[in-house]
């Protein structure tokens, strides 16, 4: 599933209530994203999470400029794991016997990579929600994802009778799907107090994306999902100082062709950013992953299962005039390390959006800062 960008005007010479309400000029870009990268972003059933972390980032919680914007996301991302997550696929797969005790000391490992491509279209209303701003947002996806399995898996077979026979195959297989993804639909308040910024989210996944449960390779994830959180931004226009953080939490839907339940999922995703210029802004992000729930059903073969992976690397954005729009183009890239039964490797997030610019000012005449 699953981050986005959105762009936050400075205070201007107009009085601080009118400052507050324009903060924000927004382009809802995910991701992590992409919250629904499948089998490429191992965690939880197969390694596979809703969420992708990174989707958050700076200015998570300032409010956005009313009215419609687009944001357009590529992704890319390179993995890897050994044993544990590369057993759970040749179980899902259906190529371990059902009677097989299975070696702890297996040689087997699995790689990934990804390029996905995706499209965020946003309204932010006008009329405030419970005091604060409403938006909504719908993602979509369409790309490829690549996998491969190599190695030896070894056990012993357990007889009728309790007889016990020796078993080792070696096994080198590679998938490639092209498709479209699940559809992401979120709803989101935020609240502006000064240079203090709140938002509560909720959103789920609709399976609907490309999956078949005996395929290396997917799109979709196979289950529904809903995912609900809060976070804070702090933003000082006048200094171009801003720090966020957003914190969620994931409920997984049984998937009825595997039979198979991931537990529920914490996430925090993080942004720290400066402004060099009302232009430019550098920063770093992160983020901290971890299953908090154990997997669960009758398809599942591999116990509790827990994952965990943390994140942290560099972002920088441009902002510039897109017509009479405001154009907003950032790079933020993760190297990912203590994972656990997930793979870890590195990805890439290009975005590029387009949003309304505060009323009565040109798109780029006052500071703007990025939001996921």
């Amino acid at each position: 599933m699953t981050g986005s960008i959105a762009l936050a005007a400075g205070q201007s010479e107009r009085p601080r209530s009118a400052s507050r309400r324009r903060l924000g000029v927004a382009a809802f870009v995910m991701a992590p994203s992409i919250m629904f990268f499948s089998h490429c972003a191992l965690a939880d059933e197969n390694g596979v999470s809703f969420w992708v972390p990174g989707f958050f980032g700076s200015l998570a919680a300032t409010p956005q400029q009313p009215g419609w914007s687009l944001a357009n996301i590529y992704y890319h991302t390179s993995v890897s794991a050994g044993a544990d997550v590369a057993r759970a696929r040749e179980f899902s797969l259906g190529r371990v016997p059902a009677n097989l005790t299975v070696n702890a000391n297996l040689n087997l490992s699995v790689n990934a990579t990804g390029n996905l491509g995706f499209v965020i279209p946003t309204y932010v209303f006008e009329t405030p929600v419970l005091g604060g701003q409403a938006s909504v947002s719908l993602i979509g996806a369409y790309g490829v994802v690549g996998t491969s399995l190599a190695g030896t898996l070894s056990g012993v077979l357990t007889g009728p009778f309790g007889t016990s026979v020796p078993f080792a195959r070696s096994d080198t297989i590679s998938d490639t799907t092209w498709g479209f993804g699940d559809l992401i639909p979120q709803f989101a308040l935020r609240w502006n107090a000064g240079v203090h910024n709140y938002m509560t989210y909720i959103t789920g996944d609709i399976p609907v994306g490309a999956y078949q449960s005996d395929r290396l390779s997917n799109i979709g994830i196979g289950h529904g999902a809903i995912d609900a959180g809060g976070g804070y931004t702090y933003f000082n226009p006048q200094t171009g100082h801003e720090f966020s953080g957003v914190l969620g939490f994931t409920y997984n839907t049984k998937n009825t062709t595997t039979q198979y339940q991931s537990g529920v999922d914490m996430h925090f995703d993080w942004g720290a950013s400066q402004f060099l210029s009302k232009q430019v802004m550098v920063g770093l992000v992160g983020y901290v992953y971890k299953e908090l729930g154990c997997d669960s059903g009758s398809g599942d073969r591999v116990g509790c299962f827990q994952s965990q992976v943390v994140g942290v690397g560099p972002q920088v954005g441009f902002l510039f005039p897109v017509g009479d729009m405001q154009g907003y183009l950032n790079l933020k890239a993760y190297g990912e390390f203590a994972a656990e039964n997930r793979p870890s490797g590195w990805n890439t997030w290009v975005t590029f959006s387009i949003s309304p610019p505060t009323p009565g000012a040109p798109p780029t005449t006052k500071p703007i800062v990025r939001k996921y």
